[in-house]
């Protein structure tokens, strides 16, 4: 099931996403359910939003993919590697992106992002499918110069339009043989799979979980495979996931 968040006229609603059509859906899903209400839109006459603001936060991963650790020449860690992005940093597929004014080096990283679905703390990987929600398409947009300099990510990886997320929520993935591609201006330049991951998705959450509550709508990024490169203003990316869709936005300055 495709769960979208979309504006026809005024304030953002819910949906479900079948063939060409946006089957409106009331409330929150995260707290009221999947209840269709009848009303339904044509997908191509509403706008698409982030499928959700996260109610707290983003938890991100890095390196869990060795082959992007070694083109950046760090080492694969030994535990997973953990950062957060906050909230504003989300935007949808489709919106413009500015590039932050204190950067020259803004570099992109399609990810598999997981929706959590309920309130969590020290979650066993066995159990984690029991608090996925589900899956989107992420960006991990990051300021390479400000990453070097700062000694920590909190501005390089924060930024206001770091997290583009989307063009949906789907509830069910295969998520451990999972193909990923991100096109820069329609060229390929990122083409893994999940299944390289160092780390699955189950333990990632895992992971998270130790050390923070996940609330309902919190996003975890689960790692970029090799690739990355840098993007200029004018240029658009477009992230693909097998058995999601595609996240796609352009940059302007």
């Amino acid at each position: 099931m495709r769960i979208a968040r979309f504006v026809v006229d005024s304030d953002p609603m819910y949906g479900v996403v079948e063939d060409d059509e946006v089957i409106v859906i009331a409330g929150d899903p995260f707290f009221q359910g999947i209840k269709p209400t009848g009303a339904k839109h044509k997908l191509e006459d509403v706008r698409l939003l982030a499928p959700i603001i996260p109610r707290s936060k983003v938890v991100c991963f890095g390196r869990t993919y060795a082959d992007h650790a070694a083109e950046l020449g760090n080492a694969v860690p030994a535990e997973p590697l953990m950062f957060l992005k906050p909230n504003t940093a989300v935007v949808g597929s489709g919106d413009p992106i500015t590039l932050p004014s204190f950067s020259e080096e803004i570099s992109y990283e399609g990810e598999l992002a997981v929706v959590i679905g309920r309130i969590c703390k020290d979650v066993p990987a066995e159990k984690a499918q029991d608090v996925i929600f589900g899956y989107t398409i992420a960006n991990d947009l990051t300021a390479r110069d400000a990453q070097r300099t700062d000694g920590q990510w909190a501005r390089a990886k924060g930024w206001d339009g770091s997290c583009p997320l989307g063009p949906w929520i789907q509830t069910e993935l295969d998520h451990d043989d999972t193909q990923l591609t991100t096109r820069l201006d329609g060229k390929v330049v990122q083409d893994g799979n999940t299944s390289e991951m160092v780390w699955g998705i189950n333990d990632l959450v895992a992971y998270a979980s130790q050390a923070f509550t996940l609330l309902p709508g919190d996003v975890i990024l689960t790692g970029t495979p090799a690739g990355v490169g840098l993007v200029t203003e004018g240029q658009r990316v477009e992230v693909e996931i097998e058995g999601i869709g595609t996240l796609g936005n352009t940059f302007r300055r």
